[in-house]
């Protein structure tokens, strides 16, 4: 079968163009819930053995002229290593009932093919010359007790539709569905060509790059204590990437601004007040603004809990840091590591050959061996912190 070139998708999946088809997200929320039917039959085992990360389960669908609007009519959906994810969203708090919903905010979900092949991802051997991370992600992760900055694997699917396959990576969303990112930064710890174009600083959330957190002498004020800790994290997680033979992998960095979240808040109940005043004689049901009750089952994880500015429930927001009370500003940072699927490979060597060729043996490009890329990464996100 032929394997299906889809671009990375945000939470919650998305159809249409360039995104994924309504039977195809009808397929997966069917499958989805089949595999956790039968997960919850499983007993949890006492510790994770060698053939659990091996271990797959595999579904078929095959249904004439049913619930065709909404299904296709053949679909086959792999689940790998269940044992093993479903061990690793108990120690990341995520509920199994909760994760058959694919909308929730804490997941984010990466759908590619060409990095996601059978051999990469646990049912069969990794091609040594060219290691992958997922396999060995998992076991890192549950020998660290989850305390990394590495993306928090929830589950890795194979769908496969009309013998089109698409793979899919769910993980943990890196930021916060409360608190509002107002900067957004991708951190490689390379100055060469890392600038954001003129065309993605016109978004409305742009990724800025190096060179724009340099040139903005931009800081990221945790303390020394934070600083520490989070430092020793960051060390323990490259010298794995780099173990792997992985490089060109970022820090993702979002920036929340309490005050100008302080500030937006206001302006939004202002305008409500200002609308609610227009309406006001109109008519209407009273009852319907007040929504579902905090209690019903169907509400708890979008029920709001009541936060002060700049706080959050760690448990949720796992990759949140405040600013240190020192601070020029009050800020919360949302830091972690993404796009450590790139091995380097004989591609990668000719790209690092070729940047060397055109800017110099001493230039910070971001194509270099893994070592270099590791130690280099390291150094420059501990200076940016302070």
């Amino acid at each position: 079968p032929s394997t299906k070139k889809v671009p990375t998708a945000l939470s919650p999946l998305k159809s249409g163009a360039g995104g994924v088809g309504r039977s195809q997200l009808g397929a997966m929320s069917l499958s989805f819930l089949l595999q956790i039917n039968e997960l919850s039959n499983v007993p949890v085992p006492v510790m994770l053995m060698p053939d659990d990360f091996k271990a797959y389960s595999k579904i078929k669908v095959d249904n004439h002229l049913f619930n065709k609007e909404n299904l296709p009519s053949r679909f086959k959906f792999k689940e790998y290593c269940p044992l093993v994810f479903r061990n690793l969203r108990e120690r990341f708090g995520i509920d199994d009932q909760d994760y058959q919903v694919p909308s929730l905010p804490f997941l984010g979900t990466e759908i590619r093919d060409k990095n996601l092949k059978d051999r990469n991802v646990g049912d069969k051997s990794p091609n040594p010359h060219n290691p992958s991370p997922l396999p060995a992600a998992p076991q890192f992760i549950v020998e660290c007790h989850g305390n990394t900055l590495l993306p928090q694997f929830l589950g890795m699917y194979r769908l496969t539709v009309d013998g089109v396959e698409t793979y899919m990576v769910v993980t943990r969303n890196v930021f916060s569905h409360r608190l509002t990112v107002h900067r957004k930064y991708d951190l490689k710890g390379s100055t060469v060509s890392r600038e954001a174009s003129d065309k993605e600083k016109a978004k409305d959330l742009p990724t800025f790059k190096d060179n724009d957190f340099l040139n903005e002498g931009q800081k990221l004020h945790v303390g020394e204590e934070s600083k520490k800790n989070f430092l020793e994290k960051l060390k323990r997680d490259v010298e794995f990437l780099a173990q792997l033979k992985i490089m060109d992998y970022s820090l993702l960095v979002g920036i929340h601004d309490v005050d100008r979240a302080e500030q937006e808040e206001m302006e939004v109940e202002e305008r409500a007040e200002d609308e609610e005043c227009e309406n006001d004689g109109l008519g209407g049901n009273p009852i319907s603004s007040y929504g579902t009750p905090p209690d019903s089952p169907g509400n708890l994880l979008n029920y709001p809990r009541f936060f002060g500015p700049g706080e959050f429930d760690p448990s949720v927001d796992v990759y949140a840091m405040k600013s240190h009370e020192s601070a020029p500003r009050k800020e919360v940072y949302f830091m972690a590591i993404i796009d450590i699927l790139t091995p380097y490979d004989t591609k990668k060597k000719a790209a690092h050959a070729a940047k060397t060729v055109k800017h110099g043996a001493g230039a910070e490009i971001s194509t270099v061996n893994p070592e270099q890329y590791s130690k280099r990464f390291n150094e420059f996100i501990s200076n940016i912190l302070t």
